[in-house]
């Protein structure tokens, strides 16, 4: 990935989103409001045009989604799930008393600009690459700025997670969190991804929890992509944005526990995967 290119994930993944919205069914698994936000955001951040999203909206592209499903069986609408997924976990951990909201690579999810209306004693912060998170700025100011709606223009291979909280005014450092990895964790290094989740351990008050989706390790060490993993992997790394890191399920527990949190399946609401990615959740 190239530091100084906006994300070209994070704009798959949200042109995805608007295609979801136009496929039967999947209102019952998406969460209110996403395809409306990210189509606006998309525009007035001149991150899309207006073809492209009418082009992306249509049953037509449903198709075209589906006729490539083959690859990552289940992952399309697998996306619907994982925003489903992380929103449930912010809306649960506000529940038991969070107040701060982190979501890491935000690329350009509306979770954020949607919830902090609803819940405006709740501080929402986004970390992204300047290079997607400037885009981004741009079309939440042209949506309408929210005064608990942090966005952050941070590469955080170049500074240490705590550092950047730490210099932001509105961070409490005692507060109790939820922290969300969202389509992350396989793009970084494995030492990044150890050292992250230390580091998320840092901030993390009592009672906090991240909630994360990783992709599972085959019998082969290589992330786990199903039958045609040897050709996925190459697309991603052919075009810029591979899998690095990957970890077999049942190695999760230890993992979190030597990097200070506890696994706590039970939040996850299922310990199955979607698409090819896993959904997790630990606790302070």
């Amino acid at each position: 990935m190239r530091k100084d290119k906006p994300s070209n994930t994070a704009y798959k993944v949200a042109m995805n989103i608007i295609t979801l919205g136009a496929k039967p069914g999947m209102e019952k698994v998406l969460p209110p409001g996403i395809v409306e936000a990210t189509e606006q955001l998309l525009l007035a951040s001149g991150v899309a045009g207006a073809t492209s999203i009418r082009w992306s909206r249509s049953r037509r592209m449903v198709s075209v989604y589906e006729a490539f499903d083959w690859m990552m069986p289940g992952q399309f609408e697998a996306f619907a799930h994982r925003k489903a997924f992380c929103e449930r976990q912010v809306r649960d951990g506000i529940g038991a008393g969070a107040t701060q909201v982190l979501v890491l690579g935000a690329g350009y999810d509306t979770m954020g600009w949607r919830l902090a209306p609803e819940f405006a004693g709740v501080n929402f912060f986004e970390i992204d690459r300047p290079a997607t998170a400037l885009l981004k700025t741009k079309g939440i100011k042209a949506m309408g700025q929210r005064d608990n709606l942090h966005l952050i223009p941070e590469d955080l291979g170049m500074r240490k997670l705590v550092d950047v909280l730490k210099a932001n005014q509105s961070w409490d450092q005692t507060a109790q969190i939820v922290i969300a990895a969202e389509g992350l964790l396989m793009y970084l290094p494995p030492e990044a991804v150890r050292d992250l989740f230390f580091q998320c351990a840092a901030i993390a008050g009592t009672g906090s929890r991240i909630a994360f989706t990783y992709i599972g390790t085959g019998a082969d060490g290589r992330p786990d992509a199903g039958r045609w993993t040897g050709l996925v992997l190459w697309i991603l790394k052919v075009t810029g944005e591979p899998w690095l890191w990957s970890i077999r399920p049942e190695e999760l527990d230890r993992f979190l526990e030597e990097t200070g949190w506890t696994n706590a399946p039970e939040l996850a609401g299922s310990t199955g995967r979607k698409g090819v990615e896993f959904f997790g959740v630990a606790r302070r």
